[in-house]
């Protein structure tokens, strides 16, 4: 075979008769896991197979260890071709051809129907179109910060270049010269409903030129000219490069050929037996069927967490003086680490990506002193969740920073995708809940703690002041998992002990999941996050005066309650949770879930947002909201008469 990493301009003979002699045998065994399976994605997985056994043969990816850190990246981004994907990296020994005809999309195997990291040789698990080119972005964004000379390729099918992201990924990739990115476009012109120009006209070629892209245009199905593309592409330095693969669907069966039926379709077993016949290949449903039955499957398949060596430096105190607000405490801490770390940006780099807003959400700091590792990726929002969740697996510490309705409400579905990959994201959000001030409704990010309950690997830290926020951005920043941190807009006061001092002092350090007993009681227990906890000492105070006692709790990590704590507050008996996020998916509910399914006896009241919000000064909206301190006063009050 020849030399890997495109280094030789064309393939030699004996290449080329391995390649033919694999893309055969390949598409026999995509047939014959679609088949067995009944179900799968047999033409897209054809089409594309040249390209797949090309890039597996040539590039730099080593099959007997497939996470060497010097590999190419080869990303998928039209994950439903996975037949073609695993039939070629078995063809090329990552594993055995075997393992992926009696697993496929057998549940419990690593052989899904859309590629999954957990397969050797996968660097992603795609499947939701339009994400593939941000991840190969930000794979060869690695490769500059780690100063590494791998080179990315990301396959994609044509009819997904319908898909916006993808067009804020060309851009991105122009705008910061990606030379060491490639993407190849199955070009088969069909789509599940048909042709991909009646469906939805594009012009894929203009679109990519119209960006600063070059673009080469070849048959896709001829192995000199697929080789010789990627050759070309490796070995230009002056910018991303992508080459259009004319192919044809269901290639190598004459009945499946340009159908659009077989874009999710799968034979018969009497279609089988003539395709294998068509293809010169012995037909292997009846073995398989077998195995398939008695070849046990393990699902528990874990992704190893992501090593940080990040140095967290020394925190900053603020006193009851400060004035300022916690996006600012997170922005200065930010830097801080940064600057702690500039000396070690090569060996333990940090990313941060921002959209348009960076002197908003405080990453402006950041960027100042690691100008190089900051990432203006504009208006672009999936593209720069996609992008940070994708490099975060690739050894960068990644930081994402947005408003809140548009780092959680707009990419929610980016984020889910940096859960199922086992990344290691720190979105950071400030503007969240009612705390937008006169921006109104619309930019409201009241539903988060919700969406957050479900992705299974995301932590949200919701810190309660500029000390705790300082505190908690240094334990994001060094701790390995998906991570978001969110905060208002408006200035918090700095919790107090009722000594008068820092509350989270000097002495204090961020435990995740750790429930903060602010002020002592025994009436009743306010449990509440965020900004809400200062006008919940407010209401403590006011409470008091009248002869009651009520204990308040900040609950930082509403996610992952401290259960002792909790069985704590049930134990007096009522319960009132206060935050500014809707009330039927917040804190509230988390709280009443814990105690309904751990048998726990308490009355417990909700207040929470119950409207979208007006447009105002953040201290009368909550107002209008319900949820001033006065009101908070007012309902502890109505509990206890109630007793």
């Amino acid at each position: 075979m020849i030399e890997r990493g495109f280094t030789q301009k064309k393939l030699d003979d004996a290449t080329v008769a391995e390649l033919q002699a694999r893309a055969r045998r390949a598409r026999g065994d995509i047939l014959t896991m679609t088949t067995l399976a009944a179900s799968g994605h047999p033409g897209g997985s054809m089409s594309s197979l040249e390209m797949y056994l090309t890039l597996y043969a040539c590039a730099r990816v080593f099959p007997g260890e497939p996470h060497n850190p010097d590999r190419d990246r080869i990303v998928i981004s039209h994950g439903h071709t996975s037949p073609g994907a695993y039939s070629a990296l078995a063809a090329t020994g990552f594993f055995n051809r075997e393992d992926v005809l009696t697993g496929f999309r057998r549940a419990g195997s690593i052989f899904e129907g859309h590629v999954e990291r957990t397969v050797p040789g996968i660097e992603w698990g795609t499947g939701n179109l339009g994400q593939g080119l941000s991840v190969g972005c930000a794979f060869a964004l690695g490769a500059r910060l780690k100063k590494k000379k791998y080179h990315t390729f990301v396959v994609m099918g044509d009819g997904e270049q319908q898909k916006g992201q993808i067009s804020e990924a060309r851009r991105f990739a122009a705008k910061y010269n990606l030379s060491n990115l490639t993407v190849l476009i199955d070009y088969n012109r069909l789509q599940i409903s048909g042709d991909t120009h009646t469906v939805m006209p594009q012009n894929i070629k203009e679109n990519f030129l119209s960006d600063g892209w070059k673009v080469i245009e070849i048959d896709g199905h001829n192995l000199h000219e697929v080789y010789g593309a990627l050759h070309t592409a490796v070995n230009d330095t002056t910018g991303p490069m992508a080459i259009i693969a004319r192919t044809v669907m269901g290639r190598g069966v004459s009945f499946m050929e340009n159908l659009a039926k077989y874009h999710g379709s799968t034979l018969s077993e009497e279609q089988y037996l003539k395709a294998m016949t068509e293809l010169g290949l012995p037909p292997e449903l009846e073995p398989y069927k077998e195995k398939r039955k008695n070849t046990p499957v393990n699902d528990e398949h874990r992704m190893a967490a992501n090593p940080i060596n990040i140095q967290p430096g020394d925190p900053i105190i603020y006193t009851a003086e400060t004035k300022t607000d916690n996006r600012s405490a997170f922005g200065s801490a930010l830097k801080s680490i940064a600057q702690k770390n500039k000396d070690l940006a090569d060996a333990s780099p940090m990313a941060v990506f921002d959209c348009d807003l960076a002197t908003s959400v405080k990453v402006d700091g950041f960027e100042a002193v690691q100008p190089d590792h900051f990432f203006q990726v504009g208006i672009q929002e999936h593209n720069a969740a996609a992008m940070a969740g994708a490099l975060s697996t690739d050894g960068v510490v990644s930081f994402f920073a947005d408003f809140g309705v548009f780092g959680v409400c707009e990419t929610y579905n980016q984020h889910r995708l940096s859960d199922i990959n086992h990344a290691n994201l720190k979105l950071v959000c400030t503007h969240v809940g009612l705390d937008v001030g006169e921006d109104g409704k619309t930019h409201q990010c009241i539903d988060y703690v919700g969406l957050f309950q479900n992705l299974f690997g995301f932590k949200v830290v919701l810190p309660a002041d500029p000390n705790q926020t300082d505190r908690a951005t240094r334990f994001v920043a060094t701790t390995p998992g998906n991570f978001f941190l969110g905060m208002g807009r408006s200035k918090t006061p700095t919790i107090l002990d009722e000594t008068g001092s820092p509350f989270f002092g000097s002495d204090y350090s961020f435990t995740y999941g750790a429930i903060d007993v602010v002020r002592q009681g025994t009436d009743a227990t306010i449990m509440t996050c965020g900004c809400m906890l200062s006008p919940a000492i407010k209401a403590w105070e006011a409470l008091k005066t009248k002869g009651v006692s009520v204990r308040v709790l900040n609950v930082s990590c509403p996610k992952d309650l401290d259960e002792n704590v909790l069985a704590e507050a049930a134990a007096g008996g009522i319960i009132i949770t206060y935050e500014d996020h809707n009330v039927h998916t917040g804190l509230g509910s988390i709280v009443a879930n814990h105690l309904a399914t751990r048998g726990l006896r308490a009355r417990l009241r909700k207040m929470g947002v119950a409207a979208y919000g007006m447009s105002g000064p953040t201290a009368d909206v909550f107002k209008a909201a319900g949820l001033s301190a006065d009101a908070l006063v007012q309902a502890v009050e109505e509990e206890l008469r109630k007793k």
